[in-house]
This record gives structure tokens, C-alpha cells and sequence, in this order.
């Protein structure tokens, strides 16, 4: 074969020879570029590979996670079905996950991790006691087979996620836990949002000073008792436990493991219908303990990281954690409740409620705004978001459509219920996946044990003073109950596992972890024998709030518009009565009173439709803002009820 630049002698041209140069480097660069890109090609499909396998894996944790709570659901199902009682379904989550976390940590298969040990330089310019942020690792990538220099070098960003302390976990292990930001942003917003949307508002202000006493000071009171105890405890056991506590480690597991979760017991409460004032502060307490945990366990840190510079106790440090508690308490109160009343402002006056879907969107997306606008605030959104809630169904819930109302009633107890349910089957699993709890069975004992004696101390004496000028009073029988009604649960768990560094906080994990589980499977199970034993009466009648077509009722002098605009409703908990001679009115929490006649004159007219109107109660010189505020709707109502009562 002749090429081009040949002549038939086989004689190279000379004019020809530089081409013939340039041909040679061409198909040796040629070559040269083939085999980059074929080493490049086989790194991305290796590449590829492993974001398939990870993908592969996150989808199996999620199926685990559905799984556990489909057959949860199912043996619900079952136990209602043979009305069991005395295993709920947290319990039931807890009992899966623990044998679902045993397999995946016992069953023998593996996916192992690839390590490669990483030293930072000497002349590192970052400060060495944390951990960066991120580590940029620079990887030569597959060598040429002649052992020269690589073929092409890729840099790889690692995030930060832990601290190691297993070697041999393997994929699944690491997939199985979850980033504890979750629990905090995502799980835990729709369970305490339902806590307060759901909240029977009359018995919780009827009994709001006794709530109030419970959740807020004997709260306090219990997580100041259980630190001092466990840090007195701590010293005297080994020196390798003593030596990794401080008196703010012990301080944070007071304040963790103070706030109580008895929805084992609230269940059995709703279906024997328990005496409906111990429902109400039973459930009152649960639904503000979990607010004051997670500002009190924010305040102690606080102390520890910008005020004290010892880490023991200064006088200047602890009133400015003082001060940090009580102001970052009400300013995220405030946000949640004005955020409430935006969307009650929201739903009077503007049409949305002719488009439900979009209603129904605008209520949820405002009410999780609440928690990231309190988050990005550096303030607390479980507190900014409870009250939103509150005031949601105290004020919106009067403005929505009626199909709105049922949406969002119902996609909030649904998602409680889910969110609940995985919580309690994640500590479960997390028990034997979890790589950094630190069993030690002194420090879980003594926790047991201060534990009750913080509950103690919250219950009887301030019950007793409670008592001192309360009608009716808080008998004996409901004390004990109250007490034995202090299971543990989603918040004390997620504020444990938010920081596991430290030894410390591994122990106070595993020990939150075993107390949360124990309360919740063993005493919620012992919750219908407890009943019987204290005597507790059943079968009480309630007072049904009915939040329907025809009438909506409300803790205060409220009316609430119905699907046609056209039957109204007045309501006082209390105040206004079928029974003219009963005596409600005195039952009232004094606070309570003091807020409905407030209410009742210039909030419910404002945010809702409901009657007198603003035109009614401000006085004369403001009718034109008044009229302003002021709905059509609320003009043209029918007060039949109304009518009917003062007839």
C-alpha cells in the first residue's frame, strides 16, 4: 500500500515530510487523548457505580423504615380489633425496631467501607480543635501501567459527619441513622404544630395556672434537681465516667430528660374517657414541657459556650442564661403567635377560601414557615411553632372553608401519627446502628432513679400548693397519676442525639434512649392496671368541642362561621352555660378570664368573622378604622344562637 505522501519508488518526497510529521503526532496524541478518556470514562462509571449503591442503600433504609411502620399499622389494627390495651402503638414501634435493628446488626451481611487515614499538615492554617468543615482531598486517580505520573488528578470534597470511633461499620450500619438535623426540621415540627391545633382548648385554659405550674416551673425545678443529683452521683462512681462529666453535662441531661410524652396514656385516657381536667393537664403539661426543655437545654449551652469561661458556676454567667431563657421563651412565643394571627388576616380577607387546595397550601406553608423563621432567628421553633398552632385553630380554623378544615386537620394528625411512630421505631433500630452509644450501667441506673425523683418533686409539692387555692382540687389519685403519667419520649430523644462527640453525651444518649423505651413499653403498658389500682373514675361525660358543619365552639365568648356564613355561634368555656345555675364561670383559670374579655371584644372580631364586630366594641372615634377591619360576612350574619340564648 502506497500512502499519499509517498512516492511508487517508495521514496519519501521531501515536500511531503513535514506533513508526514504532523500525521505522526496526530495519531500519537490521538492515542494518547483515547486513553485519557478512556481512564476518565471508567472513573466516572466506577463513579457511577457507587452513587447507584448508595442510592441502592438509601432506598433499602427508607423500605425498613416503611416496613416497620406498615406492620405497626397492621398490629394496630389487630390489637383494636381484640380491643388490647396494655401495649400502644409507640410501644409497638419501639419492640420492631429493637428486633429490625438486632437483624441488620447481626444478620452477617455487610457492604464494607473503603477507609483511607488522612493527616493534616503541620502548617495547617485552620484551628486544629474542630475538625474542618469540609475536607478537600486530592486523589491521583488510576496510574498509567508504566507506573509514571497519573493520568489525570481530581479533587473530592468530604463533608464532616462524626467522629469515628468503629472501623468495621459498614454501609447499611451508617445508613440505618439519620442526621439528627432531621429530627429537628423536618420529624419534629409537625408533631408539636398538631399538639397545638388540636388542643381542647376549654379544659387547657380552664386548668391553665395548674398547666402552667407543671410545665414551666416544675419543669425547671425538675431539670435544676436531676443535674444536681447526677453530677453528685457521677463524682462518686469511676474515674473514667467522673472525669468526661461537668456539672453542664449533667445540667443538659436534666433539662433533656425532664419533658414527658404520655401518649401511651392520653390514648387509654380518650378511650375510657378519663376524668376530662386530668386529661387536660396531663396533656397541657406534655405539650409546653417540650417548649421549656428545648429553650432550657439551649440556655445551659449557652452558659457553657459564650458566657462562663470556667464551665463552673458565675453568678454574671447564670443570670445572662437566665435572661437567654425567658427572652428567647417569649420573643419565639411572639412569632408564632403573630404568625398565626398573619394567616388569620390572610384567610378574612382575601378570597382564598373559594380556592380550598390553595388555602389548605397557604395554612401549612405558613404554618412551617413559623418554625424556620424562629430557627433562622436563633430562637426556638418548637416554641414559635406549638403557639402558632394554637392560635391557628383558635383564629384561622374559624376563616377556612370547609373543606380546608377537614384537610388540615386531617394531614396533621396524620403526620403526627407517622412522625411519632418513626421516632419511636428509629430509637429502636438506633439501639444496635447506632456507632457511638456508650453503655455503662451505673450512670443508667442512677438516671432511672433521679429521673423518677425529678418527676416526684414536679408532681406533689407543687401540687400541694397548687391546691391551697384551687377548686376543685387535685386529688391524691390524680397526683399519682399525673406522676406515673411521665413517660419519655420524641423530644428527650432528639435533644440527646443532636451532640454525641463526647463520651459524655454517648452515655446520656444510651441511658435516654433505655429510659425512653422502658416508660414507654412497660409503664404505658401498666397505664390500665394503674387506672384500676388509683381508683381513677371512667367513663366520665365530656363536654364535646364539635368542630363541623353546623358549629365550631371555642374556649371564649367566640363565634365561629360555619360553611354558609349564615349560623353563628357563641361559646364561652365556661361562661355561657345550657345550665344557668351551674358554677363554670369560677372554674376559669383567672388568666384565662382576664385574656377571653380581651378576646372576645377586639381579637376574635378582628381575625375572624365572628360578632360583636370592631364597629361594636372600640369606641366611636375609630369607626372608620374599624369599618376598615370589618367583613361584609360579618355584617350581614344571623346570630340565631345567640338570639336564642339571651331569648
Amino acid at each position: 500500500m502506497v500512502f499519499p505522501w509517498q512516492s511508487r519508488n517508495n521514496a519519501i518526497n521531501p515536500g511531503t515530510t513535514s506533513r508526514l510529521l504532523v500525521a505522526k503526532a496526530f495519531l500519537i496524541g490521538t492515542f494518547a487523548f483515547g486513553t485519557r478518556c478512556c481512564d476518565a470514562t471508567a472513573t466516572d462509571i466506577a463513579l457511577d457505580a457507587k452513587a447507584t449503591l448508595t442510592h441502592r442503600i438509601d432506598s433499602l433504609n427508607l423500605l425498613v423504615y416503611t416496613f416497620l411502620l406498615t406492620l405497626t399499622v397492621l398490629t394496630i389494627w389487630l390489637f383494636k380489633h381484640h380491643r388490647v390495651s396494655w401495649l400502644h402503638e409507640t410501644g409497638l414501634a419501639v419492640i420492631y425496631g429493637l428486633i429490625v435493628g438486632a437483624a441488620i446488626r447481626y444478620s452477617g451481611s455487610s457492604t464494607p467501607l473503603v477507609h483511607l487515614e488522612v493527616e493534616p499538615e503541620s502548617n495547617s492554617t485552620f484551628n486544629q480543635t474542630l475538625p474542618p468543615d469540609t475536607l478537600w482531598l486530592k486523589f491521583p486517580g488510576k496510574l498509567t501501567p508504566n507506573g509514571s505520573d497519573a493520568v489525570e488528578d481530581k479533587t473530592y470534597a468530604y463533608t464532616f459527619r462524626s467522629q469515628v470511633y468503629d472501623v468495621v461499620e459498614n454501609e447499611i450500619d451508617l445508613k440505618a441513622t439519620f442526621d439528627p438535623e432531621i429530627f429537628f426540621n423536618i420529624i419534629l415540627p409537625p408533631i408539636i404544630f398538631h399538639a397545638g391545633y388540636s388542643l381542647k382548648k376549654k379544659y387547657f385554659f380552664r386548668n391553665l395556672g395548674a398547666i402552667l405550674t407543671f410545665a414551666i416551673l416544675g419543669t425547671t425545678l425538675s431539670a435544676f434537681l436531676i443535674g444536681a443529683l447526677m453530677y453528685g452521683f457521677v463524682k462518686l462512681m469511676p474515674t473514667y465516667l467522673s472525669s468526661s462529666f461537668t456539672f453542664l453535662d449533667t445540667l443538659y441531661f436534666g433539662a433533656l430528660i425532664s419533658p414527658t410524652d404520655p401518649l401511651t396514656i392520653l390514648a387509654i385516657f380518650h378511650d375510657l374517657n378519663v376524668d376530662v381536667n386530668l386529661y387536660a393537664l396531663v396533656f397541657g403539661e406534655s405539650v409546653l414541657n417540650d417548649a421549656v426543655a428545648i429553650v432550657l437545654s439551649g440556655a445551659i449551652q449557652n452558659y457553657g459556650e459564650h458566657y462562663s469561661s470556667t464551665g463552673e458556676f458565675e453568678t454574671y454567667a447564670f443570670f445572662r442564661a437566665l435572661s437567654d431563657f425567658f427572652g428567647i421563651f417569649m420573643l419565639s412565643l411572639l412569632i408564632g403567635a403573630l404568625m398565626g394571627c398573619f394567616t388569620a388576616l390572610l384567610t378574612k380577607f382575601t378570597r382564598v377560601r373559594d380556592f380550598p387546595l390553595l388555602e389548605s397550601a397557604l395554612f401549612v406553608l405558613m404554618s412551617y414557615s413559623t418554625f424556620l423563621i424562629a430557627e433562622a432567628s436563633e430562637l426556638t421553633g418548637v416554641v414559635a411553632v406549638l403557639f402558632c398552632g394554637i392560635c391557628q385553630a383558635h383564629y384561622t380554623f374559624n376563616n377556612l372553608s370547609e373543606n380546608s378544615r377537614t384537610r388540615t386537620k386531617e394531614i396533621f394528625e396524620l403526620l403526627n401519627f407517622l412522625a411519632e411512630n418513626f421516632i419511636f421505631s428509629y430509637i429502636g433500630v438506633s439501639m444496635f446502628t447506632f456507632p457511638k452509644h456508650h453503655f455503662d450501667a451505673v450512670f443508667i441506673i442512677t438516671g432511672f432513679i433521679c429521673a423518677a425523683i425529678g418527676r416526684a418533686v414536679n408532681i406533689y409539692p407543687l401540687s400541694w400548693l397548687l391546691n391551697l387555692n384551687r377548686k376543685p382540687k387535685i386529688s391524691s389519685n390524680f397526683q399519682h397519676m399525673l406522676f406515673f403519667a411521665g413517660l419519655r419520649g420524641a423530644m428527650s430523644f432528639a435533644l440527646a442525639i443532636r451532640n454525641t462527640l463526647s463520651e459524655a453525651r454517648q452515655t446520656m444518649l444510651t441511658a435516654t434512649s433505655l429510659i425512653v423505651i422502658f416508660t414507654v413499653v412497660i409503664q404505658g403498658g401498666a397505664a390500665n392496671f394503674f387506672l384500676n389500682w388509683l381508683q381513677i373514675p371512667v367513663g366520665v361525660d365530656e363536654e364535646i368541642e364539635q368542630l363541623n358543619n353546623h358549629q365550631v365552639r371555642s374556649v371564649y365568648n367566640s363565634m365561629e362561621n360555619t360553611t354558609n356564613m349564615s349560623e353563628t355561634y357563641l361559646q364561652d368555656c365556661g361562661d355561657i352555660d345550657t345550665n344557668p345555675g351551674s358554677s363554670r364561670r369560677n372554674e376559669k383559670a383567672v388568666l384565662a378570664r382576664l385574656w377571653g374579655s380581651f378576646d372576645t371584644k377586639y381579637m376574635k372580631p378582628l381575625l375572624t368573622h365572628s360578632r360583636p364586630t370592631l364597629l361594636e366594641t372600640l369606641p366611636v372615634c375609630c369607626n372608620p378604622v374599624a369599618r376598615l377591619l370589618t367583613t361584609t360576612e360579618q355584617l350581614t350574619q344571623i346570630d340565631n344562637h345567640l338570639r336564642s340564648y339571651h331569648l
